[in-house]
């Protein structure tokens, strides 16, 4: 139809996701830079562009918000929105959107399958067996792994992910503790008020935060060395949280005992310090890629839009932006 808003994407959708998109927006381009300029805004777009479809890792610019002057959305496909410009887009009125809890579940669920696959040394085990090299049966191969029962389980940033991997872990016989911008008064769990404090304690430490520029590199080398020799850490939220010279240092030096991470700092990872380390597994930012989270996020971001472009309040704005988002000086499409 002639008068759908003209919209640009940013992510490797899927068929289905992007058919969504096509029943309510005219996809007008893709900008298929992992950081895109805007250089990357496909020819003859620019004056037409009235929204953006993307990811938080991916990000938009002050630059790039000023070169397309009919944008007044940016919907983050995910959770994260770590490189979007908020002080920028609201001076330009523009609306930031972001999927909340949407693949909640899905991440949290990852997030467990990677703590255990790094206790229980999953990955080596199978490499050792694929080269040929069970000829006979060791009693501590790997060393001694102590499991996950009774061990302490400390969570950072218990939000809608972080809730959804305590109650997976709940399960598995350990303590909970959770360090948060704030204690929460719905569950009974050890609270910590700074990261050192929450390694200090524990022994598996899973990183849930939202990502920005306050908590960069939040997992150092002394939060490592503070979490010890026994230690593991786990990170689902953005790849930036861990500072991954410092980890792959820990590894290498047993300061810590296993690693395991879904995101990296640059994404695809082409760096080559950690590709050797043995005592780290790596999975490919892939934690809310299942079809349940996929349809969860898609539907999420198709009200976004419907919402913004009949003049009504976006679902889910960044909550830096909620007030704005449900007041009468909320961003209006552009003509």
């Amino acid at each position: 139809m002639a008068d759908q808003p003209h919209i640009l994407t940013g992510f490797h959708f899927t068929k289905a996701t992007l058919a969504s998109f096509s029943e309510r927006c005219k996809i007008v381009g893709h900008m298929d830079n992992p950081t895109p300029t805007v250089a990357d805004i496909p020819p003859g777009t620019a004056a037409t562009v009235q929204a953006i479809v993307s990811t938080g890792s991916v990000g938009l610019s002050d630059a790039m918000m000023a070169a397309l002057p009919r944008l007044s959305l940016f919907c983050c496909y995910g959770t994260g929105y770590e490189r979007v410009d908020l002080e920028a887009a609201r001076r330009r009125n523009i609306m930031i959107t972001h999927g909340a809890d949407a693949n909640a579940p899905d991440v949290a669920e990852l997030a467990v399958g990677i703590l255990l696959a790094s206790t229980r040394r999953l990955v080596r085990a199978d490499k050792m067996i694929r080269r040929g090299e069970w000829k006979q049966r060791i009693p501590n191969r790997f060393g001694a792994i102590a499991g996950l029962t009774g061990g302490r389980v400390g969570i950072l940033g218990l939000g809608a992910i972080g809730l959804e991997v305590s109650r997976r872990l709940k399960g598995f016989d350990v303590e909970i503790g959770y360090c948060n911008r704030s204690r929460r008064s719905d569950v009974d769990f050890e609270y910590f008020p700074n990261v050192m404090a929450l390694a200090t304690w524990c022994d598996y430490l899973i990183v849930c935060l939202r990502s920005d520029a306050s908590n960069r590199h939040i997992i150092n080398a002394e939060v490592l060395k503070a979490l010890g020799p026994r230690g593991h850490v786990v990170n689902i939220s953005r790849g930036w949280a861990v500072d991954e010279a410092a980890l792959a240092d820990a590894l290498r030096h047993d300061v810590i005992e296993g690693a395991a991470l879904d995101v990296f700092d640059e994404e695809p990872y082409t760096g080559t310090e950690l590709l050797d380390l043995d005592k780290l597994v790596m999975t490919p930012h892939f934690g809310g890629g299942t079809q349940h989270a996929q349809r969860r996020m898609t539907d999420l971001v198709c009200r976004n839009l419907d919402n913004h472009f009949a003049g009504k309040p976006v679902v889910s704005p960044v909550p830096e932006l909620r007030d704005w988002a449900n007041s009468k000086d909320a961003p209006k499409p552009r003509s």
